[in-house]
């Protein structure tokens, strides 16, 4: 990528004229337009300038001054294109922060009016209050905006039975390359007319129109456009055609380069009553292929091909492999088949009849049922996490995005891929094939190395031939992704000589001077140009203190970002916490992933790499670790933080306040379970003394900082009576892992876990030596720190290890650093591997002990409903299946709430200029549920930060499941 450089007069010129007529907010720096200059796609162009409009006055204003500067516009949404329709060097106005209203919802007509940046995930949670939903439904919709969708023509799985998007859309409220404001829908000859008779750009549109039509046009449109009807390539100009030709129709799939939309109407659909699903096995991808004709006929509502590739990636993905539960055996490749139904008993039938019709023409060996609701939501997420998961690999090679969107009609699938295959392989080339199966459109995604100039010149080569075997069969190169860079300069030939000149045309009509999103659809550049990583992308050297060498290295770490967007959901799941509370690009894993990539190719000044600007970026990343399974292509960005921190320290002073908190479990080790604990404790409780500790450390004064331990946990363990006799006794020995922050500053959880595991018969121990994760030394990146207290843990952990003791943590982040970050400290210290063995949280030890019949004859007496909130780090690495299971054995009605992140994180939520941000987070979803719980539900949470936040934000008292284990004993005692 050409390096952002200083802003130019241009740019500057652009700014100073629109700061003061906007209320939104323009970036000129050359971050942000960094941050701007991929999308999901293999492209990258810088901005001139960034903008993020307040109103659609706004918007208007920044298009009527660019126009007039002659700047290009790019409107964009989630920046989730694949095509590159997402990136140029113009005005980048971002829809998503602040135009994302749902205007009106009209159950009765069936529609919705939305601003462009809302997202589809957010409407369909509106409408659903209705029993509507959004027909097309890409993959991406949990990012995806309205404006995003209609500019692309989007569809997804179920494009069968609800089209493009190009059937659902009403009309829109646009602004003309001038920033002439107007709005498009559904118009009769007579309105035509009084349109043709305006003043200005919208006049001239109308009356150009008519012309192209009546000079040969319409005959053109009728005869050369593609009769697939999944089709994007070019402007879809037959809508003209139409009694009252809608212009907001002529809009989808133009990709921002004919209007900017700030308001649209669609059509919304009835949410079907019940789904049900069919997983249809096959040997292999062809057998799959040619069955589909044959699975149409059974009139399901979505096929969906799940291939050996995207099997074989998903097998070996933490947070998915163990969600593979519909598959039997290892297929070559799967076709997922959905049916819509009134009733369970219709499902079933329509279930038979799938199985019954297979077997009749000896199709495929296996058909998997699956009709419960959230084995059904499992299936699709999988499916539609799939792009990110193969996109996620390590090394230079990856799945770009330049054939994947060509559809042929169905009865041709097999013999396109076939052929494409065969010629994929000749060229000794990995793909990967999976999609839309009923609509003839199948994701193939070839493993190419755009940094090796012969790798892409072979990436154009299959390009090519991808277009001579789409033109054979009938089909088209793009049919939901768009043209962008990847497929507009194939527009010439799938279109037609004529096609291609009307939509120039067209073009020329609506943006005079070239300025709206130029490149896309028409006159597009080269496919091998603009490449994010071509054969000039070379990265600086960079050593790492922690182990990065299964990523191919700190920047490979990066790289495996792809783009996709997914850290840009705002409300399922955790990831990303930060980019749920702020809607900034910067504050999302993809923008850490680009400002850090970005700074080692050198596309940033010589100093961004720890620079200020770069820890602005970094600062609001928590270390959740959700990213680590969330993230389809599996980013670690606390790990990256961290290792990022540890050169940032190189180069700026550490605050003293930094040393405190990466230091505090020796503070607290040397503080509680003294007398002065109750001075400490008072101290921090005075008004003055809280205001100075914010004034001096940047401690926040509105937080209530934890107490320190009058007594602490390995005092009361080694105090109390009896101690040496259960000591003695025979039963199984488990060590527990005494972990700073409950050790020494609620010791009521360990106190808890020892008599649990006491009263059902094990010996307990403490570590033979003071232990420690170094968990507060790796948030803060003092890695050679973090390294030497590992050495000293496993020193003493070893030994017990290798006996088969269990390690047993009630604190999520510290007891899980053993079995994650300890292998990246120590990469050449075999005993990692055996302590991380025998690690394990309370809840696992007890899971385990349940699953293996030895507690059958406790007696739980626990009841009510309990509230469980999983740690991040848990939630990332093991979830929190375990801590269910035996709070529901010890008799208590569990809901796992599906809260995202507290918002403390540790440290984080207690310094100042990080409360707001850190209640925010809490406030998106924890907060909210907590409140809504009947005073009689119990609140539980493994993570000590987590019991602080919600204490400290909704006033209820949170504890962790051993003390509920505890409760739930000594009530059967």
């Amino acid at each position: 990528m050409p390096a952002p450089s200083p802003p130019s007069t241009q740019t500057e010129t652009l700014a100073d004229t629109l700061r003061p007529r906007i209320s939104g907010t323009i970036h000129t720096d050359e971050m942000t337009r960094a941050l701007y200059a991929t999308d999901a796609s293999m492209y990258t162009m810088v901005p001139v300038a960034v903008f993020v409009p307040e109103t659609k006055t706004d918007v208007q204003t920044a298009l009527s001054v660019a126009h007039e500067q002659g700047v290009p516009v790019l409107p964009r949404g989630g920046g989730s294109s694949l095509a590159g329709q997402g990136v140029n060097e113009a005005l980048v106005i971002d829809f998503t922060n602040h135009l994302n209203r749902i205007l009106e919802i009209d159950p009765e007509a069936q529609t919705a009016r939305v601003e462009p940046g809302v997202t589809l995930d957010e409407l369909n949670r509106a409408a659903a209050e209705h029993g509507l939903m959004v027909g097309p439904d890409p993959a991406s919709a949990n990012r995806a905006t309205l404006g995003g969708m209609l500019a692309n023509n989007s569809t997804g799985t179920h494009s069968i039975a609800y089209g493009n998007f190009i059937r659902h859309v009403r009309e829109a409220e646009v602004l003309l390359a001038d920033g002439t404001k107007t709005t498009v829908g559904p118009t009769d000859p007579a309105t035509w007319q009084d349109k043709m008779r305006n003043d200005g750009l919208e006049g001239a549109i109308y009356r150009g129109l008519k012309a192209l039509l009546a000079d040969g046009g319409r005959k053109t449109i009728r005869e050369d456009t593609p009769d697939h009807w999944r089709r994007n390539n070019g402007y879809r100009l037959e809508a003209l055609l139409d009694d009252e030709p809608n212009l907001a129709k002529l809009l989808c799939g133009s990709e921002g380069t004919l209007a900017v939309t700030t308001e649209l109407t669609c059509d919304l659909v009835a949410k079907p009553a019940t789904t049900g699903l069919g997983v249809v096995h096959f040997e292999s991808r062809d057998d799959a292929l040619r069955a589909v004709t044959t699975v149409l006929d059974t009139d399901p509502s979505a096929v969906e091909l799940f291939d050996g590739v995207a099997i074989e990636r998903t097998q070996q993905t933490p947070g998915y492999a163990e969600r593979l539960t519909f598959l039997e055996g290892t297929p070559g490749s799967v076709l997922i088949t959905e049916y819509f139904a009134d009733s369970d008993a219709e499902i079933d039938a329509a279930l038979d009849t799938l199985e019954h019709t297979m077997a009749d023409a000896n199709r495929g060996y296996a058909t998997v049922r699956v009709t419960d609701p959230d084995a059904i939501k499992n299936v699709w997420s999988i499916r539609k996490e799939g792009l990110g998961l193969l996109m996620g690999v390590d090394g230079d090679y990856k799945p770009w995005a330049f054939i994947e969107d060509a559809s042929v009609p169905v009865e041709h699938l097999a013999d396109y891929i076939d052929e494409l295959s065969t010629f994929v392989d000749a060229t000794d080339t990995r793909a990967a094939y999976y999609a839309h199966a009923s609509a003839g459109c199948l994701h193939v995604r070839p493993f190419v190395n755009t940094k090796d100039e012969t790798e892409v010149e072979k990436m154009t080569d299959i390009a090519k031939e991808s277009l001579d075997l789409v033109k054979k069969y009938g089909g088209v190169v793009s049919s939901e992704h768009g043209d962008g860079v990847a497929r507009g300069w194939a527009n010439p030939e799938i279109l037609g000589e004529d096609l291609y000149g009307l939509c120039q045309e067209t073009k020329a009509l609506f943006d005079p001077d070239g300025i709206l999103n130029p490149g896309k659809v028409v006159d597009a550049p080269p496919m091998d140009e603009n490449l994010r990583m071509g054969p000039e992308y070379e990265t600086d050297p960079f050593r790492t203190e922690l182990d990065f060498s299964e990523d191919g290295g700190f920047t490979g770490a990066i790289e495996k970002c792809n783009g996709n967007g997914a850290c840009r959901k705002l409300r399922a799941g955790t990831m990303c916490p930060s980019f749920m509370a702020t809607r900034e690009e910067p504050d999302s894993t993809r923008g850490r992933a680009n400002a850090l990539r970005s700074a080692l190719a050198g596309d940033l000044s010589e100093d961004a790499l720890t620079g200020d600007d770069m820890h602005e970026v970094m600062d609001l990343c928590i270390q959740c670790k959700a990213c680590k399974t969330e993230c389809p292509s599996n980013v670690d960005m606390s790990k990256i933080k961290t290792e990022w921190l540890h050169h940032y320290w190189d180069d700026n002073a550490m605050p003293l306040r930094t040393r405190l908190f990466a230091h505090q479990p020796d503070a607290a080790r040397w503080i509680s379970g003294t007398p002065l604990a109750s001075l400490v404790n008072w101290a921090s409780g005075q008004t003055a003394l809280r205001k100075a500790g914010e004034a001096v450390l940047g401690v926040s004064a509105d937080r209530d900082l934890p107490p320190f331990a009058r007594e602490t946990f390995q005092q009361w363990f080694r105090r109390r009576p009896g101690t040496a006799h259960r000591n003695g006794t025979a039963g199984p020995r488990v060590v527990l892992f005494p972990d700073a922050f409950n050790a020494y500053h609620t010791p009521a959880p360990l106190r808890a876990a020892a008599r649990v595991l006491e009263a059902v018969g094990h010996r307990v121990e403490l570590p033979p030596a003071d232990v420690g994760s170094g968990r507060t030394l790796l948030s803060k990146g003092l890695v050679p720190q973090a390294k030497r207290r590992a050495r000293q843990t496993i020193d003493a952990l070893h030994p017990l290890a290798t006996e088969g003791v269990p390690i047993v943590g009630l604190e999520p982040s510290s007891l899980l650093t053993l079995r994650d970050e300890f292998f990246d400290l120590l990469p050449d210290d075999p005993r990692v591997e055996a302590v991380a063995e025998s690690a394990y949280t309370f809840e696992e030890y007890v899971a385990e002990q349940v699953e293996a019949g030895t507690l059958d004859d406790v007696a739980w007496r626990g009841q009510g409903d309990v509230l469980l909130h999983g740690h991040c780090h848990q939630k990332a690495l093991i979830g929190t299946a375990a801590t269910e299971r035996v709070l529901s054995t010890a008799g208590y009605d569990v809901d796992a709430v599906d809260a995202g992140c507290c918002g403390m994180a540790g440290a984080f939520g207690y310094e100042a200029e990080h409360v707001d941000v850190s209640t925010q987070m809490a406030e998106l979803r924890l907060a909210p549920a907590v409140r809504q719980t009947s005073p009689d539900t119990r609140l539980a949470a493994p993570g000590f930060s987590c019991r602080s936040q919600i204490k400290d934000v909704t006033g209820r008292t949170a504890q962790h499941p051993a003390e509920l284990l505890w409760d739930a004993l000594r009530g059967a005692q």
